[in-house]
């Protein structure tokens, strides 16, 4: 098959490209640098391609605090690169099949996390501006398919975890952070502080996991949108103890700043849809994952020396 990936650079898209790839498929990845989705015309170059899937990863975001920092610009940018995404869809590849990446950030914390709520109630506040984007990129899709029957996926995922994370500076997801911080406390005798007071739960799921689940779900299903996640969360204590423990690092070192930000207090993805499309579902334990992503947090140093 012939596909386009945006967001290839990205923690996702590159994994993605290569696990696709190594299928036999035809890719093209391409990123910001590359092709810069904001402009009406940044796809043109493949307006004559006939792709077979889209996987539209791209987004205009950052771990932490950094959307409650950039309201406007997450408005604007993601808007801007959403519509053009979804209307060079619609005009050149209205044969391909778009499968889009949503955020759990975009339910109601008060509301169940289950699909059929995922356009109800108020985003958090602190992430209210990239979840209505996300919300609006599911509302384009549904109605892409109405007017013109284009056939789209719509993923929710609970947050990625795994090796070869980003190191080019930007705030990493709480898990990313989490490690190396534990793992420098440990390397370098150091005290841990932490946001928040650790209370808060997470759901994490491995990037492996995920892509296979995703890939499965693309063959047997069409036209809707799908929670992905291990149906499972923990406290940040609790992840901070794991990790403490596959380090050697004393977690009674741990000290929780009350005063920072923490976003949600919990974020765990409702998966009874997922268990009834895949009913032999299996990921990889936390522990294991855990071990894995540490390990390779270990063997680069570079990204240890930034605090």
């Amino acid at each position: 098959m012939k596909i386009l990936i945006t967001g290839a650079s990205g923690f996702l898209g590159k994994f993605l490209q290569k696990k696709l790839t190594d299928l036999g498929n035809e890719v093209v990845g391409i990123n910001s640098k590359t092709n810069d989705l904001t402009k009406e015309n940044a796809l043109d170059e493949f307006n004559n391609l006939k792709f077979d899937q889209i996987f539209h990863l791209a987004a205009w975001t950052q771990a932490g605090d950094f959307c409650l920092l950039h309201p406007a610009e997450q408005w604007i940018i993601n808007q801007k690169m959403n519509t053009n995404i979804l209307s060079w869809w619609h005009k050149f590849q209205p044969g391909a099949k778009m499968i889009a990446m949503g955020t759990s950030c975009s339910y109601d914390p008060d509301l169940s996390h289950i699909e059929e709520n995922y356009l109800k109630g108020k985003p958090i506040d602190s992430l209210f501006t990239y979840a209505m984007t996300k919300r609006m990129l599911l509302t384009g899709l549904i109605a892409l398919n109405q007017q013109y029957g284009l056939n789209y996926l719509y993923f929710i995922p609970s947050t990625l975890y795994g090796p070869e994370y980003h190191l080019d500076g930007r705030q990493m997801h709480f898990i990313f952070d989490l490690i190396r911080k534990i793992i420098r406390g440990s390397l370098y005798d150091e005290k841990v502080t932490l946001w928040g007071d650790g209370f808060q739960k997470r759901e994490l799921v491995h990037i492996d996991d995920f892509i296979d689940i995703m890939l499965m779900l693309v063959e047997s299903q069409s036209n809707t949108l799908i929670n992905i996640g291990s149906g499972k969360d923990f406290s940040i204590r609790e992840f901070a103890s794991k990790i403490s423990n596959i380090v050697g690092y004393d977690e009674n070192k741990i000290f929780y700043d009350t005063s920072k930000y923490v976003g949600a207090k919990s974020k765990i993805l409702i998966v009874d849809k997922l268990k009834k499309t895949i009913s032999d579902l299996k990921m990889k334990s936390l522990d294991e994952g855990l071990e894995n992503t540490t390990k390779w947090f270990s063997e680069n140093k570079d990204i240890l020396l930034n605090k």
